[in-house]
């Protein structure tokens, strides 16, 4: 762990992600916090770093975490949720998040999940026992999306949040034709017939956290 740790804090509502740095900065007062309200401005964030120590997110839906760690393998990223379900955890942990800390955790044991994992280990409440087996489909669903590169994850992620080709190619700043393109790609390796089934699945594939997700 650096002497000075860099820390993006991404969470969709300014008082959590105030609450998350007051907590962890009582503790490790040296480190250095930037807030995120998006995906997008995770992304952006972690870009302008380089290689920050850890990445705090607030995400209903996995491909997005699949999506940052594809982008940015060296950067630990700890999940932040009002879920405590230990399916949801373990589906966190199988996406390659480094941690999963309920926002209704203690303070303490949020600083010392943050500590823990910014030495480079995993956490979860309990430890990663008492976690169940990962599922038999969820593995299978995992396979899947991970197949997806990270310009077919935000383009999923888009449809999920019911945009036409023509707001998806807009927002990405790409032709509809290349959108198009996604979203056939999307729906053979997903091994589905429509975007309402891609949908459907993606809805599957969701870390939710039962009082709202963080928008990709």
């Amino acid at each position: 762990m650096s002497a000075n740790a860099v820390i993006v804090i991404a969470d969709d509502h300014p008082l959590v992600r105030d609450a998350l740095r007051q907590t962890i900065a009582q503790d490790l007062s040296d480190a250095i916090f930037h807030e995120a309200a998006s995906l997008a401005e995770a992304e952006a964030a972690i870009r302008e770093l380089g290689a920050p120590d850890l990445v705090l997110l607030d995400l209903h839906m996995p491909g997005m975490l699949a999506y940052l760690r594809s982008q940015f393998p060296e950067t630990p990223v700890a999940m932040i949720s009002a879920s405590t379900d230990p399916r949801i955890m373990r589906q966190a942990i199988d996406y390659g998040a480094s941690g999963f800390i309920p926002k209704s955790s203690p303070t303490d044991e949020i600083r010392a999940a943050v500590r823990d994992i910014l030495a480079g280990n995993s956490w979860i409440p309990g430890g990663l026992d008492d976690v169940p087996e990962t599922a038999a489909e969820d593995a299978l669903l995992a396979g899947r999306l991970a197949t997806l590169t990270p310009q077919q994850l935000r383009v999923m992620g888009m449809l999920s949040e019911g945009k036409l080709n023509k707001q998806i190619a807009y927002d990405l700043d790409i032709s509809e034709a290349t959108v198009k393109s996604h979203v056939s790609a999307i729906l053979q390796k997903l091994d589905v017939n429509s975007r309402t089934q891609a949908v459907i699945l993606a809805g599957r594939l969701n870390v939710e956290d039962p009082a709202r997700g963080m928008p990709g």
